[in-house]
């Protein structure tokens, strides 16, 4: 008996082929999917005992449905009205991604669900953006460039700012964030994966997870939980550049500037941001993190005209015309380090 099977049945036929498709394209979805927009040739068709989860729309959720011993049953609301609460109810009428997220949470939450083994992925290369200078536009440059990256590499930005100050990073106060993620890390790899997967928003083509919206949660993390977490993400082999947006918030934060690949550091040309330069680099020579040094790249950015205030805005003006020259390097960096492994 295969018992990682999710039936999906709903009459709407232009709906079932829409959310089909999108769920098709997800290559993390643990189960077999099979759609039926037909009641009837679903109960002719189907062994009840052969489905692990029936994804049914409130349309198709008839009598002889609802009398089936099925595993688990999560039934898509088009009313509005809780009129089953024995079963777990996913509003139908919203992102087809925010469907999806709902579903995969009720499957998580499951007892005893069969999970998919991790495959080996793509080679990780970890980005930091790290300056002891202030206001220096460090969160727009990292958004940028991570917006950049992922219109050809798959990227990831995390954010670890006390305050991000960015209201399109954290949607609303029930969204999951990052400290939702640090809860998941101990637990079992492949459970990991899809729980980040819940969490994952997106701007372009760009993956973020949301930054703790408590900032004082970042204080109580110690730097080998952000070590593990930055392993755990590689290990999943699914993002080539994962952007860290760093603050000295964090514990551990030397440690996790010598992990990455590449150090941006941006600073301006005043006496006071020179001098807080010259403590930074001093502080890292006396802890012996010469290194972090050797792979740090510095700029003081020109003077912009006009700065982009949403996210999706990002890729075009000064900025981005700036963060373009940076890229090149970055690619660039990857194919030498490509060619080593060669």
């Amino acid at each position: 008996m295969n018992n990682r099977i999710l039936i999906f049945c709903d009459t709407e036929i232009e709906y079932a082929q829409q959310m089909t498709a999108f769920l098709k394209k997800r290559k993390e979805v643990p189960w077999k999917l099979r759609t039926y927009t037909s009641v009837a040739s679903f109960l002719q068709d189907v062994d009840p005992e052969g489905i692990e989860v029936l994804l049914v729309a409130e349309n198709a959720y008839t009598d002889e449905v609802r009398k089936l011993s099925v595993l688990h049953t999560v039934l898509l609301n088009e009313s509005g009205v809780l009129r089953w609460r024995e079963v777990c109810n996913v509003d139908k009428y919203q992102r087809a991604e925010d469907v999806f997220k709902a579903i995969l949470n009720i499957y998580l939450e499951m007892e005893g669900t069969a999970l998919p083994k991790l495959e080996a992925g793509k080679d990780l290369r970890l980005i930091g953006m790290y300056s002891p200078v202030r206001r220096c536009l460090q969160t727009s440059f990292a958004l940028t460039l991570g917006q950049m990256l992922a219109e050809e590499y798959k990227t990831l930005y995390l954010n670890f700012e006390h305050y991000a100050g960015i209201t399109e990073l954290v949607p609303d106060i029930q969204t999951r964030d990052l400290a939702d993620l640090m809860y998941f890390l101990n637990g079992e790899k492949e459970k990991f994966r899809l729980w980040m997967k819940t969490m994952l928003h997106r701007c372009g083509e760009l993956d973020y997870i949301p930054p703790m919206r408590a900032g004082q949660n970042l204080i109580s993390v110690v730097g080998t939980e952000w070590k593990n977490l930055l392993q755990r993400i590689a290990e999943l082999g699914e993002y080539e550049y994962v952007i860290l947006d760093l603050s000295e918030n964090i514990q551990g934060l030397f440690d996790i500037l010598r992990m990455c690949g590449t150090v941006f550091t941006l600073t301006k040309a005043d006496k006071l941001a020179q001098r807080k330069m010259t403590q930074y680099e001093q502080v890292l020579a006396l802890y012996e993190y010469e290194d972090v040094l050797d792979k740090t790249h510095t700029y003081s950015l020109p003077l912009f005209r006009s700065l982009p205030e949403q996210m999706e805005q990002f890729t075009k003006g000064e900025l981005a015309s700036y963060v373009k020259g940076v890229i090149e390097d970055v690619v660039i960096w990857k194919r030498r380090s490509d060619l080593e492994k060669a």
